[in-house]
Formats: structure tokens, C-alpha cells, sequence
């Protein structure tokens, strides 16, 4: 097990009002936030099933997540039962479980937006120790 600290601010700072730029292929990339609230995300695994998954996360908080394009599924603990859940567009998911993502069509092939806090601790497990 590991616990990873992540405190404000913990998004980069940007341009207010102008677009951001954001690096394709990426697995996380924070790109703004509000100081002592939240932060957005853009989560893009290159995990392409549950097979490739070596660890879960859970944070503190719930995390809010929905999809952008391509496919993504989430893997999570639930109750200590592993359970694939799809994205779907304009669906978005509060997670609280342990969890990850895969993105079956291939590698960074679909992209999840993410809210969360802007400080949380985060606890990481294999997916069988949960």
C-alpha cells in the first residue's frame, strides 16, 4: 500500500479567459482549478482492460468523472467485488471506490474529464487487496 498527499495548489497556473493546451497521449493532466476547492483533469489511460491494472486509487473525497470521447471504462472495487463500469457520454459517475480506468479500444484512445478536490490524500492497492 501507498498513500500519495496532494495539496494546493495543485493544478498549473493559467491564462483566465484564454484556451488551454493540453498534450495528447497523456494519462493525467490537471489543466486549472480554483484554489482550495477543486481542480479539472483530463484522464486518459493507456490500460486497454482490467488485465493491465496493477493498482486501484481512492481518494478521500469522491471524484467526478465523464466522458469526453473514445471509450473509457472504469474498473472499481464495490464492496470488495471488481466491477467494470463503461462511461457513457453526458453520463458522468461520482466515484468513491477504489478505482482505475481502461480504455478498450487501445491505448489514450478515449479521454474522461475529472473534478476533484483541490487537496486530498490518495491511497493506492492492488486491485485484490481491496
Amino acid at each position: 500500500m501507498k498513500v500519495v498527499e496532494t495539496r494546493r495548489p495543485s493544478f498549473p497556473d493559467v491564462s483566465l479567459d484564454a484556451l488551454l493546451n493540453l498534450e495528447p497521449n497523456q494519462r493525467w493532466q490537471v489543466a486549472c482549478g480554483d484554489e482550495g476547492h477543486w481542480r479539472v483533469g483530463f484522464y486518459s489511460p493507456a490500460e486497454t482492460s482490467p488485465d493491465d491494472i496493477q493498482e486501484l486509487e481512492r481518494h478521500d473525497c469522491p471524484e467526478f468523472f465523464m466522458l469526453v470521447s473514445g471509450k473509457v471504462s472504469l474498473y472499481l472495487s464495490i464492496d470488495g467485488t471488481l466491477q467494470t463500469i463503461p462511461l457513457e457520454p453526458m453520463k458522468p459517475i461520482l466515484v468513491e471506490s477504489p478505482h482505475c480506468g481502461f480504455c478498450p479500444d487501445g491505448p489514450h484512445t478515449g479521454v474522461a474529464l475529472v473534478v476533484e478536490r483541490d487537496t486530498f490524500n490518495t491511497e493506492y492497492r492492488k486491485p485484490e487487496e481491496w
